[in-house]
């Protein structure tokens, strides 16, 4: 069935990758083969609460057409992932599309098993079936780490052979990326520590406040250079990261990563845990947007979680992130866009996506009261945009406090938003993602309001033609 289909809950994306009920959380194996992009992701199909994990999957031909299929991997009982078929990976092993994955068992104690399962029928484009490997590839940590969190695999090429990486925290606190020689993939060899926490540019991108670093991911630049993309982990989900560097070769042909820079992957509050697909010419990233909800808001609803729009990754000269909607999104435009002028105020639709370019400060509202207004501010010369969500709470510690993000100043600031249903996303000046989940009450009013010399221009989402 179609996952880009109406739903009677207004909070609920309708052009984005998730199960039509139950729990989603991370995105796992991105995968593209014969023309057909391949979406994995954890999956309750019981409830929407984390437990009784699976893998969901979905496929696409263009990216925004998405079909659901059945689940793809269950827990096997009494099997080393009876407790959950955890995140990780997707790789073409001889012409046999086979995931890589974090297994868990009854008896586990936070740490994984690295576990296999391989298509059933490596013709059948769909990817249906899926059978699992009895045994797991890498039962545990090495020894000699004292390593408390290991799991995550994600498999990827260099210098002519095959690795992977596995996500780790120790026993003192540090957070870190372990290496692994799998280049065959029922064997595989431990080949150290690729990057720790106590790496400066890490440590001064990331603070010390994680304690394991999750869900690493690998991509290659269009410049030559490599992003390191992880998830911070201080006991629960933290926030995002990436990390720019060379990937070089050691003495003994293993990689060595060498970092340049680093920063926040996400400045919003919901969005975690991405994957990237690597392509001949470009990254592709999604990443999981949980719910900012009360509990029983969400057992209600029946549904929790949602997959982000794909978005282009690559880096700025300066070692800074590049990162856009991916063009196949366009595809979502209603034929006509709609526009705005300083003092008029437009209605919005439940979906759009709309380009803003401030030559001056401006702000923008999307959604209105009698008392609060959802606002982005920008402002070129400072290099500043805030996002004002202070009329519309969240639970957490965190609140609703304004996000602002900071880019290199200028003469002017663009800002691209792509809100459906409660999942909003800001791509700012190519350089820095916000994602946040806004819930409208009764009586909000989705308007457009622009006060400043701006250029706007935004269209309405709508389910696309089949070609």
């Amino acid at each position: 069935m179609s996952l880009a289909r109406p739903t009677p809950d207004p909070a609920a994306p309708r052009f984005r990758v998730r199960p039509p009920a139950g729990w989603i959380n991370d995105p796992n194996g991105p995968f593209l083969r014969h023309g057909r992009h391949h979406l994995f992701y954890q999956y309750n199909p019981a409830a929407p609460v984390h437990a009784n994990i699976h893998w969901g999957h979905a496929s696409s031909l263009d990216l925004v057409h998405w079909e659901h299929h059945p689940v793809a991997l269950t827990p096997t009982p009494g099997g080393p992932d009876e407790a959950g078929c955890w995140s990780g990976c997707v790789v073409d092993d001889d012409g046999v599309p086979t995931a890589v994955y974090t297994g868990v068992d009854r008896t586990h104690t936070g740490l994984g098993a690295i576990c296999l399962a391989r298509a059933a029928d490596p013709a059948d484009d769909l990817l249906l079936e899926w059978r699992p490997v009895p045994d797991p590839v890498v039962p545990g940590p090495p020894a000699g780490l004292d390593v408390v969190m290991f799991r995550d695999p994600f498999v990827f090429r260099h210098a002519g052979r095959r690795w992977a990486l596995v996500g780790a925290g120790h026993a003192d606190g540090t957070p870190s990326v372990l290496l692994y020689d799998c280049e065959d993939l029922t064997e595989w060899r431990f080949a150290g520590v690729l990057l720790n926490g106590h790496d400066p540019v890490a440590a001064g991108a990331f603070g010390g406040k994680a304690v394991g670093w999750e869900c690493p991911h690998l991509y290659a630049t269009s410049g030559g250079e490599h992003v390191l993309v992880v998830s911070l982990w201080d006991g629960a989900p933290c926030s995002t990261g990436y990390l720019t560097g060379r990937l070089e070769t050691d003495g003994e042909g293993g990689p060595v990563f060498t970092t340049r820079f680093g920063g926040r992957l996400d400045h919003g509050r919901d969005f975690y845990a991405p994957a990237v697909r690597q392509d001949d010419d470009r990254a592709l990233m999604w990443g999981w947007s949980w719910e900012a909800r009360q509990t029983p808001e969400v057992l209600a609803a029946g549904w929790a979680g949602t997959l982000t729009a794909p978005r282009l990754v690559d880096v700025h000269p300066d070692g800074s992130l590049r990162v856009t909607p991916a063009p196949e999104l366009e595809l979502l435009r209603a034929p006509e866009p709609f526009t705005t002028v300083p003092g008029r105020r437009v209605p919005l639709p439940p979906a759009y996506d709309l380009t803003v370019t401030a030559r001056g400060r401006t702000a923008v509202t999307l959604l209105r009261a009698a008392d609060r207004a959802l606002t982005v501010v920008l402002d070129p010369v400072a290099g500043t945009l805030v996002l004002d969500r202070s009329g519309w709470p969240r639970p957490g510690a965190e609140g609703s406090a304004p996000v602002t993000v900071r880019v290199p100043p200028g003469p002017s600031l663009t800002v691209r938003a792509l809100m459906d249903g409660s999942l909003l996303e800001l791509f700012v000046a190519d350089r820095a993602t916000v994602t946040e989940r806004v819930y409208r009450r009764p009586d909000d009013v989705s308007e457009l309001e622009v006060d400043g010399d701006a250029e706007v221009r935004g269209w309405e989402q709508v389910p696309p033609r089949r070609g």
